[in-house]
Formats: C-alpha cells, sequence, structure tokens
C-alpha cells in the first residue's frame, strides 16, 4: 500500500492535471481534483516493460500482435466473466477518438442518439459535433442512488427514432455500476426497436465492494451483435498519456464499417510505447489493481464521513464504480456560477463543474480521489473549512 501513499510531484511535466491548473483557476494555490487520472505512480512491472522497450532505441512502426491480443482477452475473461474472440479487437487511441468513428460509421447525418444525463461531457459533442441529434434519458436521484427511468427511457426512443444509444458503465459523473437486470431491461428495449448501443466502460476495472461490473454485450448472443464496447487499460493503471484503447465489436459488418472509418483516418496503429505497456499492465497488473480498488474505497468512504459529519450543506453519493465522487452542493443555496467561484476561490480546490455534465448536474460539482491520502485530506479538509465558514 506504500506505493499509493507516496506523493510524486506533477508540476513541470505537462501535466494536464497540474500543469494547466495556474491558466484554468487563475490562482497557482488551487488543489486540481478534477480531471480523470491519478496521481499514482503505475505499476512497476508497467514501467519495468517500458523501460526496456526504450532501451531498444528503435521507435518505428508498431502492430499490436497476438500477444496482445491475448492479455486483453484473458483480462476480459479472468476479470469480468466475458468470453470475447480475439478477432473482435480493434485498436484506437482512446475512447472519444472512438466515438467519433463509431457514430461517423452507423449513423446518419440527422439521426438520433440517446444518452443518460448528467454524463461525461464528450458524449454531447461527439453527437452534435457530426450532425446528429442529443436525446437525453435523465436519470433521477432516489436518496443517494441514481435510477433509469426506464419507462422515459423506450418513450424517448419510439417518439425519436433513436438508432444508438451511448451507455456509460460504470456511470461518470454518479458512479453507478448498473446491474444485471438494469443491463437487461435496457438491452431488451434496444433490441426491441434496433437501437445500436455503444458502451464506454473504461471505469469497468474500478469497482467497489458488492458491485461488479457486467460487460452489456455480455448478456447473450443478441446483446453482442448489438453493441460496440469502447474499453482501456489507461484509467484502471493510469496510463491515459500512452493513448492506448480498443473496441470489442461482435457485430462482423459493424467492425468492418467502423474499421474502414478509422483506416480512412489513418488511425491505423497504437503508439509504440502504449502496446507495450497494454500487455504488461494486463498481465502483471491485477494485483496492484485490487490493492488501487481498496485505497479507493477507503478514500471515498473517509470524503463522504468527513463530508456528512462536519457539515450539512454537502451530501457526497457513496459511488459504486469509478474514482471519481459526485458531490450535492445544492445546500449551499448558490447558483452554479457562485458555486463554482466558491471552490476555487474560498475552499482553494479545482474540481470539474457539474453544469459541463448537463443541466441535470446544475448545483453539483465532480471530485477525483486517485491520489495519495495526504492530497485527499488536503482537498476535503480546505472544502469542509469554507463550507463551516459559510455556515457560521
Amino acid at each position: 500500500m506504500e506505493r499509493f501513499e507516496k506523493v510524486v510531484p506533477r508540476k513541470g511535466t505537462r501535466s494536464v492535471k497540474w500543469d494547466m491548473a495556474k491558466d484554468l483557476y487563475q490562482d497557482k494555490d488551487v488543489l486540481p481534483m478534477w480531471v480523470a487520472d491519478m496521481d499514482f505512480e503505475t505499476p512497476r512491472a508497467v514501467t519495468e516493460a517500458l523501460k526496456e522497450r526504450v532501451e531498444h532505441g528503435i521507435f518505428g512502426y508498431t502492430i499490436p500482435d497476438d500477444l496482445v491480443k491475448k492479455e486483453i482477452t484473458q483480462w476480459l475473461e479472468n476479470r469480468h466473466r466475458w468470453e470475447i474472440h480475439a478477432d473482435w479487437i480493434s485498436y484506437s487511441p482512446g475512447v472519444i477518438p472512438s466515438l467519433h468513428m463509431i457514430i461517423q460509421s452507423l449513423t446518419e447525418i440527422g439521426d438520433h442518439i440517446l444518452i443518460q444525463t448528467p454524463v461525461y461531457p464528450p458524449f454531447y459533442s461527439v453527437i452534435k459535433d457530426h450532425g446528429r441529434h442529443v436525446v437525453k434519458n435523465p436519470l433521477y436521484l432516489n436518496e443517494e442512488r441514481y435510477n433509469i427511468d426506464f419507462d422515459d427511457f423506450e418513450k424517448k426512443i419510439k417518439e425519436n427514432q433513436v438508432t444508438m444509444f451511448i451507455l456509460c458503465n460504470p456511470h461518470n459523473p454518479v458512479g453507478r455500476v448498473w446491474s444485471k437486470e438494469e443491463l437487461e431491461r435496457m438491452m431488451d428495449i434496444c433490441l426491441k426497436h434496433d437501437v445500436k448501443v455503444v458502451a464506454d466502460e473504461i471505469h469497468a476495472d474500478l469497482i467497489y465492494k458488492g458491485n461488479v461490473h457486467i460487460p452489456i454485450a455480455s448478456l447473450s448472443k443478441e446483446a453482442a451483435n448489438q453493441t460496440i464496447t469502447c474499453l482501456s487499460p489507461t484509467k484502471t493503471f493510469n496510463l491515459a498519456g500512452l493513448q492506448a484503447s480498443y473496441l470489442v465489436i461482435p457485430n462482423d459488418s459493424d467492425k468492418k464499417k467502423v474499421d474502414h472509418h478509422f483506416k480512412n483516418q489513418g488511425m491505423m496503429m497504437l503508439n509504440t510505447l502504449g502496446v507495450t505497456a497494454m500487455e504488461a499492465a494486463y498481465r502483471h497488473g491485477e494485483e496492484w489493481l485490487d490493492h488501487l480498488n481498496t485505497v479507493l474505497e477507503s478514500h471515498r468512504d473517509y470524503v463522504i464521513h468527513r463530508f456528512h459529519s462536519e457539515t450539512s450543506s454537502i451530501r457526497v453519493l457513496p459511488a459504486e464504480g469509478t474514482y471519481l465522487l459526485w458531490m450535492d452542493c445544492r445546500e449551499l443555496g448558490m447558483t452554479q456560477s457562485e458555486l463554482k467561484s466558491f471552490m476555487q476561490k474560498e475552499a482553494k480546490v479545482g474540481l470539474n463543474d457539474g453544469a459541463s455534465f448537463g443541466v441535470e448536474g446544475e448545483g453539483f460539482m465532480r471530485l477525483n480521489i486517485a491520489a495519495p491520502k495526504s492530497i485527499i485530506e488536503e482537498g476535503v479538509s480546505r472544502m469542509v473549512k469554507a463550507v463551516q465558514d459559510k455556515e457560521k
């Protein structure tokens, strides 16, 4: 566990999270706890594999071979009980580029695409940027848990002739890990109305006790044929800067269309070091990941306890997965602009603006807890003190 307590300075490394903070928040003293990468070192086995590859000294065109596919298929089977064929795999520099390609390959200009809000901001832009229309199935908050309005889900699909649904599981930012029953109900509706399902499952490995991630494509052969799944080791092992992800596309016709679009954009291979890191992470990273999830769960519980015992104005939802916490700040009685300013100028903490996830996120903020405990303690203490001063 010591590895997760080590504070590694990131300023000066061109870190988006740390080096952009001053320009983003106009204050060098703001503690960045926003963008979704971790302040933990990647597993040593990954670092060693990268060192060995760098020492080779040649970084020419690189292909992910059968050994890489073997590590991916074994990881999905061992970790998520999902057996896939190696020839279902396609590669991409990231989930967002994948979404762009999928939408352009499998939908038409003017089509309607469903998302469940509040949700990861790029979901909106990847739809709108290509002349498609956003259809929202807002999640509803019941006590401390978001749920799906299934009647609205099907109604929106029928009324708008929706052709594609982008699922986020585990959900960013609300932290839900959708149950088998929930996934089956969504898939049944999508199959009934012939709606393609694009599953963003990039946080699939970051799951807390009592929850199980179920790939929606693993539900049945019919579900697999209807689904394109986007995955990556980058969130799991803190490798985002190496830009290595993959898609699982069992439907041969869909795969050919998506692959053709990647080819037309010149995206035919992965970063050389990204391939190395992916293989090493999946081959050697499971024990490290188990420790990580224990640490994250401890951080989640610590944050919830601090806020709920020391303030009455902020409620932190108990995430079931991801290292992102969704903070309900509506009791502070602020406008969204006032809330953002309060967190930056009074608490001196940089969070993600809840409204960036859609209007359903107004009154909320998103907190990243993937950092050493000392950083979490400092950030929470700043926020709690600022709220307590306001409550006086």
